[in-house]
């Protein structure tokens, strides 16, 4: 029974390192301001460099970064230490290596599910692009590099924010499955690259109809801008 408390005060942890809503702090400490009432409307870093500037922006872009590799961290260390402690039972089934992939695929999504929907911002935030590179980064840096090149240079191409991040979601999900790679760490990849795509819904539909704001270009009438 201790086990599973710790394991779920563990998740918990790995959430509020996600739900940490760094764009939306950047707003209030440098200008006094809601980010969300500006700009596109979104906490993320692409709307920080729109509202706040470039050096904010870049700050916003590492920390949550920092946040998907803080999480990955985290489960491998916290883990181990659970079953050194002589108070705690694991169950018999699980051994310590069978067990820590699952554990960093489970609080790779308790640390996207943070940024999307965080507890401080009304379980609003945003789309896990910056957060899910620090996993991807912490969790198979080949992946991960991989994937945020496709970013980069799909971004100095195209100037779309959402179209590149949907390329390097697409980019992570073929290399964990063209590389080899522990199943958790497949199906945590898999689930986390759909639900950032299906998170950009609103920018598919304006892509299709041509309308999406290309970086640096102000958009006014939309709320819901890709946010990294």
């Amino acid at each position: 029974m201790v086990f599973w408390v710790a394991s779920a005060v563990g998740l918990a942890i790995a959430y509020l390192f996600g739900s940490t809503p760094t764009g939306y702090l950047a707003g209030k400490l440098l200008k006094g301001i809601d980010i969300r009432e500006h700009g596109s409307k979104s906490i993320g870093a692409t709307n920080v460099l729109r509202t706040l500037g470039k050096w904010p922006a870049l700050v916003v872009l590492l920390v949550d970064v920092l946040k998907g590799m803080g999480a990955i961290a985290f489960a491998r260390l916290f883990y181990p230490w659970l079953y050194a402690l002589p108070s705690v039972t694991p169950p018999s089934a699980l051994d310590l290596q069978t067990l820590v992939p699952w554990a960093v695929c489970l609080a790779g999504l308790a640390v996207l599910m943070g940024h999307s929907r965080s507890i401080w911002l009304n379980f609003t935030g945003g789309k896990s692009i910056a957060t899910g590179l620090g996993v991807l980064l912490a969790m198979s840096w080949p992946v991960g590099l991989g994937a945020g090149t496709v970013f980069g240079v799909a971004l100095a191409v195209s100037r779309i924010v959402s179209l590149s991040s949907m390329l390097a979601a697409s980019t992570a999900i073929a290399l964990i499955c063209g590389l080899e790679q522990p199943l958790p760490y497949r199906l945590l990849v898999i689930a986390g690259g759909i639900y950032v795509i299906v998170l950009h819904r609103s920018n598919i539909q304006r892509l299709l109809a041509g309308t999406e704001p290309h970086l640096g270009q102000s958009s006014p009438e939309s709320k819901t801008e890709s946010q990294i």
